[in-house]
């Protein structure tokens, strides 16, 4: 293996090292539930995506073969995260506000659904 490599084997798992910390860091020390779900949604993400990436370089140049595994959980990972999160959060609004601290809603489904805009009308 060469030392590029190796190099950038390494700075994968500092930097995805960095992100686990302080994404677990956030989660002890955060205050609120919402922000507290901000912490592990971004910056682990971050980290283990990084752990994984790292590991596909490894065996790239181990093996000379390109494992598609690491690279799918990643994009997975990636894309899942922040839906979870924003699912977590709608349902904490739902359970722990009032309803009067929930945003107007025009639609008769809700607040937790895309509402068209109101139609502006020009003042000339």
């Amino acid at each position: 293996m060469s030392f590029v490599t190796e190099l950038l084997i390494a700075i994968s798992l500092v930097v995805s090292g960095v992100f686990g910390l302080v994404g677990s860091y956030g989660l002890v020390k955060l205050q609120d539930s919402l922000q507290r779900l901000h912490a592990p949604t971004k910056a682990t993400t971050l980290g283990v995506g990084g752990v994984l990436i790292a590991s596909m370089l490894y065996f790239f140049a181990k093996t000379d073969h390109l494992s598609i595994h690491e690279l799918l959980i990643t994009v997975f990972l990636l894309l899942t995260a922040p839906i979870t999160a924003n699912f977590i959060a709608k349902t904490y609004m739902a359970r722990n506000l009032k309803e009067s601290d929930l945003p107007d809603s025009q639609s008769s489904c809700g607040w937790s659904v895309f509402d068209e805009p109101p139609e502006q009308t020009a003042d000339k």
